[in-house]
């Protein structure tokens, strides 16, 4: 069996040391001996009687507790994992184990850089909302049916990239386009940090592409936008008064059980004040499709706040900022070339179907970094 080549194993030591330097500086941040305080704190707090008498704060408590032990467990097993891989260089080196064995040495840095690389996401995090659940609207914009496709297209992307992250993405209302795709959809994403990361995604994107509706198979440029919102816990103040509220209700005109299409289970909820209009059908009931746009109204009323104080902050720092439907964020080229690219922070990938597929993490990364540079 032949050795492998000293300088490959030279390499991945090198690239050993940076990843152990970077696991450290995290767990500076971490502070993994408070996380493992907290953790007991939380368990003494959970092993109480009566605990589970409230709900609401015991579903928060709970969140907590499993969020501080996998930060902790995930920390101290990439300490772990990169001192085995150390280990495993050392004996390469002085036995003659062959290239296949380098490689997997290579295969295993691969996997915890990219562990490493999400749990450095959270440095990047510092809203009051950031560690919660989001509410994404897609609404399509100009061009047709060509634009409600894209919507559909959009839709698509980021309910794989929440399903490869591990993350729940539920529709809770869609409207269909009159030919093909989506007029627009609202959905909820669950998952550690949701919405910090998908914050990063509002905006308006941009496709061009040959129309596969155009007879002619002419080149078309497509709109479609992206607002993303904190889906907020009850127990955070949000003040909606009910008389500002106008509620209709309506048949439901896609999946959400046995009642669609038969009774008016469907709700549209106004919100007078601000003209934010939220709507639900894809729960089972009337009661629930409320529940749920009350929760969306909720979130919308809280992202508008947000919106404002950053707008104060650019302001405070002598910039112009255009928040929302309006600011074009990223261009995705699949005719004469295939480009995306981000134009808030300049990355670009040629394969535009992997991230049409889901590979967003390079983008959102980059745009949460430029973000933490700016505050």
């Amino acid at each position: 069996m032949t050795p492998p080549d000293t300088t490959t194993l030279d390499e991945l030591g090198q690239r050993i040391a940076g990843l152990r330097e970077r696991v450290e500086m995290l767990g500076a941040y971490l502070n993994p001996a408070a996380l493992a305080a907290r953790q007991d704190e939380l368990e003494q707090l959970m092993q109480e009687p009566g605990f589970w008498d409230d709900p609401q704060v015991a579903s928060r408590v709970s969140a907590e507790h499993a969020a501080v032990r996998d930060r902790r467990i995930e920390h101290e097993h990439l300490a772990r994992e990169i001192g085995d891989l150390d280990d495993l260089i050392e004996v390469a080196k002085e036995g003659d184990e062959g290239d296949e064995f380098a490689m997997e040495l290579a295969d295993g840095l691969d996997r915890v850089e990219a562990q490493l690389a999400r749990l450095e996401e959270l440095r990047l995090f510092s809203g009051e909302h950031d560690a919660g659940d989001a509410v994404m609207t897609i609404n399509a914009g100009e061009g047709g049916t060509d634009a409600q496709d894209w919507a559909e297209m959009l839709m698509r992307m980021y309910m794989r990239w929440a399903e490869a992250r591990g993350f729940a993405a539920d529709i809770k209302e869609i409207q269909e386009g009159a030919e093909a795709g989506i007029k627009s959809v609202t959905m909820t994403i669950s998952g550690p940090s949701a919405y910090g990361l998908t914050s990063a995604e509002r905006g308006v994107h941009r496709l061009v592409r040959l129309s596969p509706f155009d007879s002619a198979h002419r080149r078309q440029t497509s709109f479609a936008a992206v607002d993303v919102a904190p889906l907020v816990s009850d127990d955070v103040p949000v003040e909606i008064d009910e008389k500002d509220l106008k509620i209709d209700t309506y048949r439901a005109s896609g999946a959400g059980g046995q009642h669609v299409n038969k009774t008016e289970s469907a709700v549209r909820i106004t919100h007078q004040p601000t003209g934010i209009v939220v709507q639900c059908q894809n729960e089972r009931s009337q009661m629930q499709n409320r529940a749920t746009a009350m929760s969306m109204l909720r979130a919308r009323i809280v992202q508008q706040e947000l919106e404002r104080r950053e707008e104060e902050a650019a302001r405070a720092r002598g910039e112009s900022l255009k928040i929302g439907f309006g600011s074009q964020i990223r261009s995705y080229v699949i005719h004469p070339y295939t480009l995306v690219k981000d134009l808030r922070t300049g990355v670009e990938v040629g394969n535009a179907q992997s991230v049409l597929d889901g590979d967003l993490d390079g983008f959102i990364r980059a745009e949460l970094e430029r973000r933490a540079k700016l505050n």
